[in-house]
């Protein structure tokens, strides 16, 4: 896999964070915000996207967005809503608890077949693991905050699928890779 050479100025970064929390205020004041057009052309472009809410350093909602089929602000608007409030793993998003969130954001390259397991670098790429009517996904920042190796990476994918940690193995089992620039 090349390495994934897209990149944002600083200026780009904040804009799309700024968007994230003018989309959750507007949710939680009940209205849809007047929202920016966006400052460059980069940020119209087609990419997949994570939003990753974390309140004291614990996670709060994360929900992404594959596939890179939509402009990049549309795509991270609409996630920064999803993880808030939609995430199945959390309760919705309260008032109280806005003012303390912290804001990460993932935008992803395209994914692609991954052609060796043994060539999964860990803190480079994130994982997408489909067996049978199941998958899973972790983003490459998730194995270096649990200081995991390749193979407790590989197995934690599998988990996260709800498969067995040695799943990664099997040939039926289906592993694309992506990278992602994470700020």
């Amino acid at each position: 896999m090349d390495a994934f050479r897209f990149s944002l100025t600083d200026e780009e970064k904040a804009f799309l964070k700024d968007l994230v929390r003018l989309r959750i205020a507007g949710r939680l004041a009940g209205r849809e915000p007047a929202l920016p057009e966006p400052p460059t052309a980069k940020l119209r472009e087609p990419h997949g996207a994570f939003v990753t809410l974390t309140l004291r350093g614990r996670l709060r909602g994360c929900i992404g967005h594959i596939v890179g089929d939509r402009p990049l602000f549309a795509t991270i608007g609409d996630m920064a809503e999803a993880a808030a409030f939609g995430d199945p793993r959390f309760a919705p998003l309260t008032r109280e608890e806005f003012q303390d969130i912290a804001i990460e954001i993932s935008v992803l390259s395209p994914l692609t077949p991954c052609p060796d397991p043994a060539l999964v670098e860990v803190g480079r790429h994130g994982l997408l693991l489909r067996r049978g009517m199941r998958s899973g996904l972790l983003l490459p920042q998730v194995p270096v905050e649990w200081g995991w190796d390749r193979e407790t990476f590989l197995g934690q994918t599998c988990r996260k699928a709800g498969l067995e940690p040695g799943c990664w193995r099997h040939p039926d089992t289906a592993i694309s890779w992506f990278e992602a620039e994470v700020f």
